[in-house]
C-alpha cells in the first residue's frame, strides 16, 4: 500500500494481515495517508527472517509474524493470527515488564510529550482511526507498547 515516508514522498510498502483485518486496516492506513502521517518503512516480516528484533531495529511497520508473545513462549502473539500491527517501531517503542526498551534506539521517544515525525499519540489520526474500527492501542498498557495495535486489545 502507498504511504508517506519520512522524506515527504510517497512510498509503496507491503503489510501482511489476516483476512479479517484487511478492511479495518485499509481504513486506518487510508486515514493516515490522507493526513500525511509518515511511515519509515513497511515490509513483510519475511524480509527480516521473522526476527521481531531486526524489524524493530529497522523501524519497520509490519503485522503478520508467527511468533510467541514477548516474554511468554507458551502463548502465540496476536501477530501470529494477522490481528495486530506495529507502526514506526523506533518512534513508538515497546517497554517490557522489566523496563527494557525495544528497540533500544527508541528510548529517546519514551517522552510522549515530545513531538517527532511518526510518533503516535492519544487523539492523533492513528489512534482515532484505530478506535473507529475497534482496535486497541498497546500504548495504554501499564508496560506500554506504543507501536502495537490489535483487534482484541492483546
Amino acid at each position: 500500500m502507498n504511504h508517506w515516508g519520512f522524506d515527504g514522498r510517497i512510498h509503496t510498502g507491503e503489510l501482511v494481515v489476516g483476512k479479517q483485518a484487511v478492511r479495518p486496516l485499509m481504513y486506518v492506513f487510508g486515514r493516515a495517508f490522507a493526513a500525511h502521517f509518515p511511515i519509515r518503512r513497511m515490509r513483510p516480516m519475511a524480509k527480516y527472517g521473522g526476527s521481531d528484533t531486526a524489524a524493530m531495529n529497522a523501524d519497520n511497520t509490519s503485522a503478520f509474524n508467527c511468533r510467541a508473545v514477548t516474554g511468554d513462549p507458551t502463548r502465540r502473539s496476536q501477530h501470529s493470527f494477522g490481528n495486530a500491527v506495529d507502526i514506526n517501531t523506533r518512534e513508538n517503542p515497546y517497554v517490557d515488564r522489566y523496563g527494557r526498551v525495544y528497540p533500544a534506539s527508541g528510548a529517546a521517544y519514551l517522552d510522549r510529550r515530545r513531538k517527532a515525525k511518526g510518533m503516535i499519540r492519544t487523539g492523533d489520526v492513528i489512534t482515532t482511526a484505530m478506535h473507529a474500527v475497534g482496535w486497541k492501542w498497546g500504548g495504554r498498557w501499564w508496560a506500554p507498547d506504543y507501536q502495537h495495535f490489535s483487534a482484541n486489545g492483546r
